[in-house]
């Protein structure tokens, strides 16, 4: 970064000269690319441009027509400043020609009104420029590292955006061919201001090579690809607060060449072979991590970054909806093909889970039942909550619809022992799940595991010990209603042989199981097991028994 002529004014050396802009005041943010103390009365053809020029005055013409061609020819050259010196030449204060040329040039013309050593100001203004030079080889080399690090490793396209925003201290957007926004780094402006209007923005802008500035928007913009079609696959938007310096156009074009090496990296052509979509798929699951996730969220930046990828909000009923083993990809694309907005992505505990976006009117459980209709999701279990109607709602009501597929995972396992009234849904929510939905949440509470241990231990300790099933039976029993007859027929057995298990296991137990009171503790004792290990909590009913 070369100083400017208002940097050299304030160095040490200079200053003891008591300097005074007579001229050119508005124009002293114009950078001096090098410095010259030069005597002649035509030194315009000596000079390359950007140069400060130093002089004591004694070679300038005398008249003042001369000193209108002397300064003519410097400003022709492209000098940034004439600095002038009083003592040697000019005593009290520099023809009044020669500042009336200046100005009317706007070329930057100082007086020294103290003798001064223009050695030292030379120095002083090489060091300064040679010191750029290096702190911009520093710069250079950490850009190429930073940026060839991430093209290794195959860096997703936001940790490209949010390094090239931190790197250039303005926002990035990273943009597709159809006008969404990929990535956003906002460098601490707020989204939705940032975002406004962006698509009708990003479409209108003409592109006549590869990088461009548009003055309009404060935007410079670089392409990203090619796309397959051998256009460009998106847009890299640097938005500024002013023009572009040669730096920020250096960085833009090195990001956006980043973002084309990790999908190489990444297998790039196998996924938009397979996947037109890729990268906006990975764009909305990032999005969807941060509204489902724990943690602080800016409900408002996500409300706009989410709009900006084509998923509308406002006006909009948000619907959750998790799935239980089902990979987050597979939920996308039966998303993109029913044609309904959504963000979606990975849960905990082997769940993903997706946020619909459904307009007024629309029929939610309809537009469920048809999205978990199909082949790759059919038969998967499946939760879900009461609509919202803010985004900031959102993760509550997915983390409701998260414990109701886990909890559907308990009410198959358990079968009739979570009740036989329950409603065939393709997606429950936790109200529908009864006990079962209940002990569900509180699976990892540590008074339900007590209890459950008390009421079963004795079974389970005697069926350890002898090798026998009465858990299993008493589970069979419970799903029967209490009915002797029907647990008997379920379980294989014969009715003589069934009421000695039921005796056993209320000797084992210590309890009568002819009491209401002990049949229901003993099947909450039975569900929150099942909450704990799953199907395998106890034996499927129907199982042949041991000496039966």
């Amino acid at each position: 970064m070369l100083p400017t002529v208002a940097d050299v004014l304030e160095l040490e050396p200079a200053s003891r000269g008591a300097p005074r802009v007579l001229a050119g005041a508005d124009r002293l943010d114009v950078q001096v690319r090098w410095v010259h103390v030069i005597e002649l009365a035509e030194a315009g053809r000596l000079l390359r441009g950007g140069e400060l020029v130093l002089s004591t005055g004694i070679a300038l013409p005398p008249d003042p027509a001369g000193l209108r061609r002397y300064v003519a020819e410097l400003a022709s050259a492209g000098v940034s400043a004439l600095a002038v010196e009083l003592g040697s030449r000019y005593v009290r204060s520099l023809p009044l020609p020669l500042v009336e040329a200046a100005g009317r040039h706007r070329l930057p013309l100082i007086v020294f009104e103290r003798e001064t050593q223009f050695i030292a100001i030379t120095e002083a203004v090489h060091s300064l420029i040679l010191a750029g030079q290096v702190a911009e080889l520093t710069a250079a080399d950490r850009l190429y590292q930073v940026f060839t690090d991430l093209a290794v490793a195959g860096a997703s396209a936001q940790e490209v955006v949010t390094q090239a925003s931190e790197l250039a201290c303005v926002p990035v957007i990273l943009a597709d061919a159809g006008h969404l926004v990929l990535a956003c780094a906002t460098a601490g402006q707020r989204a939705q201001t940032l975002l406004a209007g962006f698509e009708g923005k990003s479409r209108a802008l003409r592109l006549s090579g590869r990088t461009a500035y548009d003055q309009a928007t404060g935007w410079l913009v670089t392409r990203v690809g090619p796309g397959e079609d051998g256009g460009d696959s998106g847009r890299l938007i640097f938005v500024l607060s002013g023009q572009p310096r040669p730096a920020d156009e250096v960085m833009c074009e090195r990001a956006a060449t980043t973002l084309t090496l990790t999908r190489m990296v990444g297998d790039w052509r196998r996924q938009q072979a397979d996947d037109a979509g890729y990268l906006a798929k990975t764009a909305r699951s990032a999005l969807f991590a941060q509204v489902a996730g724990p943690g602080f969220a800016d409900w408002a930046d996500l409300h706009a970054r989410i709009t900006a990828i084509g998923v509308p909000l406002t006006g909009h009923r948000l619907v959750p909806l998790a799935l239980q083993g089902t990979e987050p990809a597979v939920l996308a694309e039966a998303c993109e093909e029913a044609g309904v907005h959504a963000i979606s992505g990975a849960l905990g505990e082997g769940q993903c889970g997706a946020l619909l976006a459904l307009a007024p009117g629309a029929d939610h459980d309809g537009v469920l039942a048809g999205l978990l209709a199909a082949p790759a999701l059919r038969g998967t279990p499946a939760g879900t909550a009461d609509p919202v109607t803010a985004l900031a709602q959102a993760r509550d009501a997915i983390r409701e619809a998260s414990l109701a597929a886990g909890a559907v995972l308990t009410v198959r396992a358990a079968g009739g022992l979570a009740g036989d009234d329950l409603p065939a849904l393709p997606c429950a929510k936790l109200a529908d799940l009864g006990l079962a939905g209940l002990l569900y949440q509180l699976r990892d509470d540590a008074r339900v595991l007590r209890f459950a241990e008390q009421r079963l231990a004795r079974l389970l300790e005697h069926d350890e010990a002898r090798g026998t099933d009465l858990v299993r039976v008493l589970a069979i029993y419970l799903e029967a209603g209490g009915s002797k007859a029907i647990a008997a027929n379920r379980a294989g057995l014969a009715r003589p042989t069934m009421y000695e298990r039921l005796r056993q296991i209320e000797q084992a137990a210590g309890l009568r199981l002819d009491s209401p009171l002990a049949r229901t503790e003993f099947m909450v004792a039975l569900l929150a097991r099942l909450t704990r290990t799953g199907a395998g909590g106890y034996p499927a009913a129907g199982r042949t028994s041991r000496g039966g």
